[in-house]
């Protein structure tokens, strides 16, 4: 664990003004010997530069200089400069006159030149402090602004997981309660295929990704669902390379594509149609293909919020690194025509959202 950012100021402050009169100090015995009243003077002038440099630090703290524009930041500072090295002549010089008279016979403008000398030891100690703060204060407002892109995709990806139609469970439960005489047992899974549903659509805002596995047993259970709807008129093919089962996908994702392949291609169908979703890896990239009957003009012209969904979704978790492609393929001489949605997720599963876990750089001295 590193020294807290307050020790270290005051060490700053101790050693280099120490160091800066030290200096000057021992010049000055070297060429006239010792002198004690020169040493007074010389730790006083220790204890001067260490308060007035921190009452000007306790200033551009309490009126947040650094948060200025440059153009505004910089003549305080050049005029805190000339205001700290003014005190610093107003304290030395009448005592330089009394100690060192015999120094001061040469100097035709005395006050210039200590103006000047004690000038540039508050210029180097200003600078410092304040391009300091200036540069930590701007490297702040970008974490605070990537933190707070972060917390804003998250909020958005939270409401776009977990969009399972209302109109979709209220056909459901139609079906089911059409079979409760006709055919219990069945009604009976349906009921349980819509509980996992509904309990997955839940739990889906509280996970960015989850298996790939699980998430085809929702599809599973939300297309035995619409076959109790659409019987024969609904044909499904599920091809999954046993590598992909665990590979990361968002949650609910290929429900919804499936969903809006059913509502926008195979239920306008006259004879009905298929759905078929498969999967394979091809560099280091999980490969995710619907295909289903329909044409993609009806698709878009009724505004299908499931591709919306999806891309929005692949964008925020994975980045450009991710795609989304849906295209018309040629018509299949048994199915007719086909639409074909593809999509591709990089090996990292959580994508943007690593940064969430960034810890805000501490505020201090």
């Amino acid at each position: 664990m590193g020294f807290p950012k307050q020790k270290i100021y005051w060490f700053c402050q101790l050693f280099g003004w120490t160091l800066l009169i030290l200096v000057e100090y021992l010049a000055y015995v070297l060429e006239d010997g010792f002198d004690a009243d020169t040493l007074y003077l010389a730790v006083a002038n220790i204890f001067l530069g260490i308060t007035l440099t921190h009452l000007y630090r306790l200033m551009i703290r309490r009126w947040s200089w650094v948060r200025l524009p440059f153009v505004q930041l910089a003549p305080r500072v050049l005029l805190s400069v000339f205001v700290l090295a003014l005190i610093m002549t107003m304290v030395n010089m009448p005592f330089d006159q009394i100690i060192i008279p015999d120094k001061l016979i040469d100097e035709p403008w005395p006050v210039i030149g200590y103006i000047l000398s004690w000038g540039k030891a508050m210029l180097a100690w200003v600078l410092s402090y304040t391009v300091y703060h200036y540069v930590e204060q701007t490297r702040n407002a970008e974490i605070e602004k990537i933190l707070l892109k972060t917390s804003i995709r998250e909020t958005e990806a939270k409401v776009l997981r977990s969009q399972l139609n209302p109109h979709f469970v209220f056909n459901a439960l139609n079906s089911i309660r059409a079979l409760v005489y006709e055919n219990p047992d069945k009604a009976q899974q349906g009921i349980t295929q819509l509980s996992n549903l509904l309990r997955n659509s839940l739990l889906a805002d509280r996970r960015k990704t989850v298996e790939l596995r699980e998430e085809m047993k929702t599809v599973e259970d939300y297309l035995a669902l619409e076959k109790v709807r659409y019987e024969d008129r609904l044909r499904s093919r599920i091809e999954l390379d046993g590598r992909t089962l665990f590979w990361q996908v968002p949650p609910m994702m290929l429900q919804t594509l499936v969903e809006n392949a059913i509502k926008h291609g195979v239920s306008q169908a006259v004879g009905g149609g298929f759905v078929s979703v498969s999967s394979t890896i091809k560099a280091d990239k999980l490969h995710i293909t619907i295909r289903n009957t329909g044409v993609l003009g009806d698709r878009t012209a009724s505004g299908g919020f499931g591709l919306a969904n999806t891309a929005q979704r692949l964008e925020l978790l994975y980045g450009p690194e991710a795609s989304f492609e849906i295209d018309q393929e040629d018509d299949d001489p048994s199915e007719g025509p086909v639409v074909c949605a593809h999509i591709s997720i990089p090996a990292q599963s959580e994508g943007l959202f690593r940064r969430a876990a960034t810890a805000k750089m501490m505020s201090g001295e």
